[in-house]
């Protein structure tokens, strides 16, 4: 197929506002394709080239890619850059210089949506010397045969920035409109459960091509990553028995650990791999946790859900998430930091025991098997510390010993509930103190001045819509250290962002969305100056979470809901 063609498909994407009308375009472009023998087209539909579980990146910078528009282009780089500096797009950018590009490959052809994936999927895998100009070279191979609209897209999606608006929500309901009735409830729940399971959008459709059958035969895989099921928030303890409580008015009620979820994996062949909940695979980072588990548990293979939490080995006491959060991205002296920052796995869940999906049983049956094929080793590895009650009183005491021992709050479990991998639903609640935090992504920044002169200082952040589109909601400066011994530091943040620019207008930069923090704050304000139509008042930053991905951010609806309650409590 050619990319030119899809690049129409983006160019209408884009001029269309409406998730209505994106759906009804993305279903008449997959029904084209249908008969294709390459379903990875569907990755570029998003602005990827491998399944949403893949954590392979490009490693091309802006500046890489104005190299190769360069060379593909004739045009001296200078002009390009100041061409992006005008335009703050850097695909526009491209597909402007392309309509008078002086150069050609000696010979030109047509693009094909292969040949696209094909040079894109393989620029991780180039290492060693001459990788900078072996990338530059298969990105200007590209760019080189390209019409200007092709330049514009392969450009942004290099830099993980297609603007076209096509979220996991509206590839979903596309699939379905493309394969089954628009009507069929059915088959959305089944287009959901299958994609929750496998993570890969590009299997989901061709198993929805042949039928809901063959949807219903994607099972979970041991050793591949999926979507941890999450948990809205309870209003009180009354509130979590009254939505969660059996018919004996019983809930299993568990920690909320101040940590960072672990899926951990055993397959057929005896192998271990750990993912996070952003469906990062991080084995080599914890040696400790792949001894911990060939040592205390008892099955042939499994997926098990759990959460790491690090502890003071001087005093035994529980730390912080942030405490232990830099062992998620170590490359380097692991053994050592493992030593330093030790930590211990607390199993809450299991989905997959010994050749069989356990993820339809009852959350009473799974938490009994946990407990059958776990031996418990305090500071190593344990089952989640848990009471299953119909007393109020007893969860109240609970939730307090919850807090003592250093922890967030606590989950509330329907005891008959199934695990849902990737949603957020009313079988699970979460319960702690009252404060108003978001989790929140940095979309753009602006340098500092005196002692921050050199710093990203500012940072512009963002909650997410339902079909994955960033809305401003605010500017952060305030809680981030001066000296990086103190936590997360200026400098810090600087390092982690800069690659991450998008454009440059001055002092003020556009990030690619990527980094999450907490995001702390003394009220939400109804305001016209963010697209969001909302504003945090005294905005402060509390933590860097490098566990999460933006499809963790809050949702503009979970905004809308606190500042209804905040007006609430004035009018009352």
């Amino acid at each position: 197929m050619q990319y030119q063609k899809l690049c129409e498909v983006y160019e209408e994407l884009e001029k269309n506002p409406s998730r209505l009308k994106k759906t009804e375009i993305l279903a008449e472009f997959l029904k084209s394709i249908k008969n294709e023998k390459h379903h990875e087209i569907v990755y570029l539909l998003q602005g990827r080239v491998w399944p949403d579980y893949e954590e392979k990146e490009f490693g091309i910078s802006t500046q890489l890619t104005i190299k190769a528009l360069a060379r593909a282009t004739g045009k001296q780089e200078e002009e390009i850059v100041k061409k992006w500096k005008k335009l703050g797009d850097i695909g526009e950018v491209a597909a402007e210089i392309s309509k008078t590009k002086s150069q050609h490959t000696l010979f030109s052809t047509k693009l094909t949506t292969y040949k696209v994936l094909e040079n894109l999927q393989a620029l991780p895998g180039l290492v060693g010397k001459g990788t900078i100009d072996k990338k530059i070279g298969l990105i200007a191979e590209l760019l080189s045969c390209s019409s200007h609209i092709e330049a514009k897209y392969i450009t942004r999606t290099l830099m993980n920035d297609l603007r076209v608006g096509v979220g996991s929500g509206t590839l979903r309901d596309a699939i379905v409109w493309a394969c089954f009735d628009k009507e069929d409830k059915e088959a959305f729940q089944k287009v959901q459960s299958a994609y929750d399971k496998v993570t890969d959008f590009a299997l989901v459709f061709n198993k929805a091509i042949k039928g809901k059958h063959e949807l219903d035969k994607i099972e979970l895989s041991p050793g591949q990553p999926l979507k941890v099921m999450l948990a809205p928030k309870a209003e009180s303890i009354k509130d979590a028995f009254e939505r969660a409580g059996n018919e004996k008015g019983e809930i299993a009620i568990e920690y909320k650990y101040d940590g960072f979820r672990m899926l951990i994996n055993k397959d057929e062949k005896g192998e271990i791999k750990i993912f996070t909940r952003r469906l990062d695979e991080v084995t080599k980072q914890f040696p400790d946790v792949v001894k911990y588990i060939r040592e205390h548990i008892k099955a042939d293979t499994f997926i098990i859900d759990s959460e790491a939490v690090g502890y003071n080995k001087k005093t035994k006491r529980y730390t912080s998430f942030q405490h232990i959060s830099q062992r998620i991205k170590r490359k380097y002296d692991i053994a050592k930091l493992a030593e330093e920052l030790p930590i211990e796995i607390n199993v809450f869940d299991i989905l997959y025991y010994n050749g069989k999906s356990m993820i339809q049983e009852p959350f009473e049956k799974r938490t009994a098997l946990i407990h059958k094929i776990i031996k418990n080793n305090k500071f190593h590895i344990q089952t989640a510390h848990q009471l299953i009650t119909s007393d109020e009183k007893k969860a109240e005491e609970f939730y307090k010993q919850a807090l003592k021992d250093g922890q967030e709050g606590i989950m509330i479990k329907k005891l008959e509930s199934p695990y849902q991998p990737g949603t957020r639903v009313g079988n699970w609640l979460k319960f702690k103190p009252v404060a108003n935090e978001l989790d929140l992504v940095i979309v753009g920044a602006e340098y500092g001045t005196g002692k921050r002169a050199g710093w990203l200082s500012s940072f512009d952040v963002a909650c997410s819509d339902e079909d994955g589109k960033f809305l401003d909601i605010g500017k952060v400066s305030t809680g981030v250290k001066e000296k990086s011994e103190e936590g997360t530091s200026y400098e810090e943040l600087t390092q982690i962002l800069k690659p991450l620019i998008t454009s440059e207008t001055g002092k003020k930069v556009k990030i690619k969305p990527k980094i999450v923090i907490t995001v702390d704050f003394q009220e939400i304000q109804g305001s016209p100056s963010y697209n969001s139509g909302f504003a945090l008042r005294f905005p402060r930053f509390t933590a860097l979470r490098t566990d999460r991905s933006v499809h963790d951010i809050a949702t503009i609806d979970e905004v809308k809901k606190l500042h209804n309650k905040e007006v609430l409590k004035r009018t009352y």
